[in-house]
C-alpha cells in the first residue's frame, strides 16, 4: 500500500505541477522580467507561501532530522542561525530590496555599489553555488526517502525528480514557480503540523521523557546543548549564509511592494523557524527509539515503522511536495543568475524572446547539474554547510560594508545611483581573498578578510574624484 501510494502522489504532483507550467509559459514568456520575477507583481499571501515552500525543504524534513540523530540539541544553533536568518532577513533587507525592481543580488549589487562587471560576475558565481547545492540537496532527500519507502534505486529517483521541477520551472518561470508553491506552502503548513505532533506522541510530547529515553539508550551526550566555539561558528554560518542566497532576495524583487516582501518572509521564517527546531527534534526521537539505525534514514525509518500508514503516506506527501517546491525555486533563481549576469552582459542586445529562450536551455542544464551534485554529496547538509560558508565570507560582507559605507550618507539608496565608498579594486580583492580564506581557514577570517579587503583596498584604490568626494 505505501509503495502504491508514493507512486500516486508522485504522479498526481507532476500532473498538477507540469500543467501549471504549460498554463504560465505564455505568461512567463512576455519579457524576461516575467519569466525572472514574474512582473514584480505577487502579493502577500503568494510571497509569504512561496517563502515557506522555498524554505521547508528535504534538508529541513529529512536532512535536519539526520543532524539531530548525530548531534542533538546542539544543532538547534545551526538551525536558529539558518532559519532565524530568514526573520532577519525580513525586518532588514526585504523591505529594501521590495522596493527595486531587479532581478538578481549580483545585479542590485553591481548598481548600488560595485559598478563593475568582473565583481558582478564573480558575485553571480559565487550565489550560484548556493542554489545548485540546494537542488541538488533536494535530490538527495528525495532519493532517500523513496528508496527507503519503496525500495527504488535512489539515483533513478534522483533524475526522475529532476525532470519534474525542471519541465516546471522552464515553462512557466517564476510565474509557475510561485504559483505552485503557494499552494504547496498551504499543504506544508497542515501537513507539517500534523507530522510533528505524530512523532513527538511517541515521547509523550514530553522532552523529560525524550532526554531520559536517550540516556536509557547510551546517548545521553545528544541531551547537552553545548555552548562553545563550533556553535557559534554553526549559528553564523547559516545566518550569514542566507544573507546571500538570491532565492530570498529574488522574491523580495518579485513582490508588488517592500511592505508584501518583508511581511511574506517575516511569516515564512517564523514558521520554518519554529518547524525545523521540530525536525532536529524528531531525529533525536529516531535516536531514542532505535540507535542503531543509519543517521541519514532517522526520518524515513521512524515514518515507516512508528506511525500509523495513513499519516506516513501523508509525511512522504509533505517531503514530496517540499523538496520539489524548493528545488523548483532555486532552479528558477540559477538560471536566472547565469541568464542576468552571466550571459547577458557579454551579449547587451539579446531581446527578451532570446532571453526567455537561453533562459529555458539553462534551466535543463544547471537541473542536470544540480543532480549530479546530489550523488556525490556525503550528506545533504554538506552540500549547503560549504557553500553558506563561501557566501558568508565574500559576497555578504562586500554586500554589508557596500551598503553601510556610503558615499553620500543622507541620499537614499535608489536605482541607477552608485552610492558607495568600495571601490573596483576592493569589490575583487575582497570576493576573492574571502572566498578563498573562508574555504581553507574558517569562517572568523574569511569575513574578517572579506572586510578588510573591502575597506583597505578601496582607500588605496580610490580615484582623485572619490577623494574629492569624501573630503570636499
Amino acid at each position: 500500500m505505501l509503495e502504491a501510494s508514493a507512486w500516486i502522489m508522485t504522479i498526481a504532483f507532476s500532473v498538477f505541477a507540469v500543467s501549471v507550467g504549460w498554463r504560465m509559459r505564455r505568461k512567463a514568456s512576455a519579457s524576461f522580467t516575467e519569466y525572472a520575477v514574474a512582473g514584480t507583481s505577487l502579493p502577500l499571501i503568494i510571497v509569504a507561501f512561496t517563502d515557506l515552500s522555498t524554505i521547508m525543504g528535504a534538508g529541513n524534513f529529512v536532512g535536519e532530522a539526520e543532524k539531530g540523530f548525530e548531534v542533538g540539541y546542539s544543532q538547534l544553533a545551526f538551525v536558529v542561525g539558518e532559519q532565524g536568518s530568514k526573520i532577519a532577513f525580513a525586518l532588514l533587507f526585504a523591505g529594501f530590496a521590495g522596493r527595486f525592481a531587479y532581478r538578481t543580488l549580483a545585479e542590485m549589487m553591481d548598481d548600488l555599489i560595485l559598478r563593475d562587471p568582473i565583481s558582478r560576475g564573480l558575485v553571480a558565481l559565487l550565489t550560484l553555488s548556493l542554489m545548485v547545492s540546494w537542488i541538488g540537496g533536494q535530490g538527495l532527500g528525495l532519493g532517500l526517502l523513496f528508496s527507503n519507502f519503496t525500495g527504488a534505486d535512489p539515483t533513478l529517483i534522483i533524475f526522475m525528480f529532476t525532470v519534474i521541477f525542471i519541465a516546471y520551472a522552464a515553462m512557466g518561470g517564476m510565474h509557475a514557480v510561485a504559483r505552485v508553491e503557494f499552494v504547496l506552502g498551504a499543504l506544508i503548513l497542515v501537513l507539517g503540523i500534523a507530522y510533528y505532533l505524530q512523532v513527538f506522541s511517541l515521547v509523550d510530547f514530553s522532552p523529560a521523557t525524550l532526554n531520559s529515553r536517550l540516556e536509557a539508550a547510551g546517548h545521553a551526550d545528544l541531551t547537552e546543548f553545548k555552548v562553545h566555539i563550533d556553535t557559534l561558528t554553526l549559528f553564523l554560518t547559516g545566518l550569514l549564509g542566507v544573507l546571500g542566497a538570491q532565492v530570498y532576495w529574488q522574491r523580495c524583487f518579485a513582490a508588488r511592494d517592500g511592505r508584501s516582501a518583508r511581511r511574506g518572509m517575516l511569516i515564512a521564517g517564523t514558521i520554518a523557524t519554529v518547524f525545523v527546531c521540530c525536525t532536529v527534534l524528531v531525529g533525536m526521537v529516531a535516536r531514542a527509539i532505535n540507535p542503531s539505525v543509519d543517521a541519514a534514514d532517522a526520518m524515513p525509518w521512524l515514518m515507516a515503522n512508528e506511525v500509523p500508514m495513513f499519516m506516513t503516506i501523508l509525511v512522504f506527501g509533505l517531503v514530496l511536495i517540499a523538496a520539489n517546491g524548493s528545488a523548483a525555486a532555486n532552479l528558477n533563481a540559477a538560471t536566472v543568475i547565469v541568464m542576468n549576469d552571466l550571459i547577458a552582459p557579454l551579449k547587451p542586445g539579446m531581446s527578451d524572446r532570446q532571453m526567455v529562450y537561453a533562459g529555458r536551455v539553462l534551466t535543463v542544464v544547471i537541473g542536470l547539474v544540480a543532480a549530479m551534485a546530489a550523488l556525490y554529496a556525503e550528506s545533504i547538509i554538506a552540500l549547503f554547510a560549504r557553500a553558506y560558508t563561501l557566501l558568508a565570507c565574500s559576497v555578504v560582507p562586500l554586500m554589508l560594508v557596500g551598503l553601510a559605507w556610503k558615499r553620500d550618507r543622507r541620499a537614499r539608496f535608489s536605482m541607477g545611483a552608485q552610492n558607495s565608498h568600495v571601490t573596483v579594486w576592493g569589490a575583487r580583492t575582497a570576493l576573492l581573498a574571502g572566498a578563498i580564506t573562508g574555504q581553507v581557514v574558517g569562517l572568523y577570517t574569511g569575513f574578517a578578510v572579506a572586510v578588510g579587503c573591502a575597506v583597505i583596498v578601496s582607500v588605496l584604490t580610490r580615484t582623485r574624484g572619490e577623494v574629492s568626494a569624501v573630503n570636499p
